[in-house]
C-alpha cells in the first residue's frame, strides 16, 4: 500500500532519495548529495510517497507562502508509472497553497511531462490564452 504524507528533511534518508533521483535518471542531483540534501532542508514543502519502506515518489515545493510557488521536483520510480502517485503528490504538495496565485514549473520537453503536467492545470506559457507572458532561466 503506498501513503504520501508531507514530510520534513529529516524525515528523509538521503540513501533512500538518492535511490529515486537515481531510479528516475536525474543524475545531475546526485552527483552532488551534499547539495541535494541542501535542497531539500530549503524546501518549503516535501511531500513523500512510501510503498512499504521504499521511497517511490517525490515532491518539492519552494514558495514564499503568499505570492508564489514552485514546484521543483516530482519524481515517481518508473514501477509506480500510471497508478496516479504522480498527481497525488502534485496536489497534496501544491494543495498546501491554495492561496497562491501563481503555481510555476520548469520541465524538459518531453511529450509525456507535457501531457501530464497539462492535465494537473498547468499551460505551457506560449500557448497561455490570459496575455502574453514570457519566461525566462539560466543555468550556471
Amino acid at each position: 500500500m503506498t501513503t504520501i504524507e508531507v514530510v520534513k528533511a529529516q524525515d528523509l534518508a538521503l540513501s533512500d532519495v538518492l535511490a529515486l533521483y537515481n531510479a528516475v535518471e536525474w543524475l545531475a542531483y546526485t552527483k552532488d548529495p551534499d547539495t541535494l540534501q541542501k535542497a531539500l532542508e530549503g524546501s518549503s514543502t516535501l511531500v513523500a510517497a512510501r510503498d512499504g519502506q521504499m521511497l517511490v515518489g517525490l515532491a518539492r515545493v519552494i514558495s514564499d507562502g503568499a505570492s508564489i510557488c514552485y514546484l521543483q521536483d516530482i519524481l515517481v520510480r518508473p514501477s509506480h508509472h500510471r497508478t496516479g502517485l504522480g498527481r497525488a503528490l502534485a496536489e497534496r504538495a501544491l494543495g498546501q497553497y491554495p492561496h497562491v496565485r501563481q503555481k510555476v514549473l520548469i520541465t524538459d520537453d518531453e511529450p509525456k511531462q507535457k501531457s501530464f503536467y497539462e492535465a494537473l492545470g498547468y499551460t505551457q506559457t506560449d500557448e497561455f490564452a490570459g496575455g502574453s507572458i514570457r519566461a525566462f532561466v539560466r543555468f550556471d
